[in-house]
């Protein structure tokens, strides 16, 4: 049986050498990081601790990058932003900053998610240079959170300059796998794999990013396309009704076994983990059910990168992958 490869991400609570060689010691096979916020070059020193903590554990970790890829993101706020449920917020010029492509491309009524649909707006009027929505769910916005434009036909281009800049950062910093948000078609792929090919990093491996509907259903088209498949389920969750979630990642579960390709099942695993020492059952369910479903890979994100108990959390999903491979080793020897 093929190994299970055990990811966290970086990020301020998990950073230092001490607490990568725990995470490491947990289980821990590889980590993310994510390069919606900053670039590899400004990772020089979290790097530099992966390779220490890495080495005193003797083992040579996996080091994906998060591309921002063709996703719609907040631009850069002077200071956090309230939003209360009732009053209007303006996008674009003299409000908060946005891509340009959306200002024109949404209709009246079309409601956007923000940071991982934590807050939820509606757009009531379109100007030249702006939209005015009013805001269904608040709390506080912050710059670079996630916009998500459920069936809007909003189509980014498939990289990102900073994109190019890391993918050619990445041979000299051990990269070992790209990760490209919003996979829509595997025309986005091709582009990802050639600009590898002309950084010379052809041997990068390839993690197409399901986050929405679109990039669901056209997954029989481009699976063979890459080397791996995110079920990243933050995303495609804000992109329909939760109860559809499970389903569509089951469906996915199923093709990728049947086109014999690796996927992984990211986002919430151990979501309670933030803030508690102790997951929830449903939590530890789940993972065990990914892992019977045939997951070559799950990733914890938040849990590790700013949660109070990193450690714990990745213990915990070491141990529960554990547990279900052994179950899956009794099953297959009946």
């Amino acid at each position: 049986m093929k190994q299970l490869e055990i990811y966290g991400t970086l990020g301020p609570k998990c950073q230092d050498t001490a607490t990568l060689e725990q995470l490491f010691r947990a289980g821990m096979t590889g980590v993310r990081l994510n390069l919606s916020h900053v670039d590899l070059d400004g990772c020089t020193q979290w790097l530099e601790h992966l390779r220490q903590a890495a080495g005193r554990c003797g083992v040579s970790p996996q080091l994906l990058i998060d591309l921002k890829g063709p996703e719609l993101r907040v631009g850069d706020l002077p200071t956090p932003l309230t939003l209360t449920k009732g009053d209007t917020v303006l996008l674009g010029a003299g409000g908060v900053p946005v891509p340009e492509l959306l200002i024109g491309a949404l209709s009246v009524g079309q409601e956007l998610l923000l940071d991982d649909g934590a807050l939820l707006i509606r757009v009531t009027e379109n100007r030249p240079d702006a939209i005015l929505c009013q805001v269904l769910r608040g709390g506080v916005l912050r710059s670079r959170k996630s916009i998500a434009a459920p069936g809007a036909k909003v189509y980014p281009p498939t990289l990102a300059q900073s994109d190019l800049h890391n993918i050619a950062l990445a041979p000299s910093c051990g990269v070992t796998g790209v990760m490209l948000p919003f996979v829509r078609s595997r025309e986005d792929l091709k582009n990802l794999r050639q600009a590898l090919h002309n950084a010379s990093a052809g041997h990068i491996r390839i993690f197409a990013k399901i986050e929405n509907r679109l990039g669901a259903a056209a997954l029989p088209n481009f699976v063979e396309e890459a080397d791996e498949i995110v079920i990243a389920r933050g995303d495609l969750g804000n992109d329909m009704p939760l109860w559809e979630l499970p389903q569509i990642q089951k469906e996915i579960a199923a093709l990728c076994r049947e086109r014999r390709r690796d996927f992984m099942v990211v986002t919430q695993l151990l979501h309670s983990m933030h803030h508690a020492a102790v997951p929830t059952r449903a939590e530890v369910s789940d993972i065990f059910n990914a892992v019977l479903d045939g997951a070559s890979s799950l990733m914890l994100t938040g849990e590790t990168a700013a949660g109070d108990y990193p450690v714990q959390a990745m213990t915990y999903l070491c141990r529960t992958a554990s547990q279900a491979l052994g179950y899956l080793s009794r099953d297959c020897s009946r």
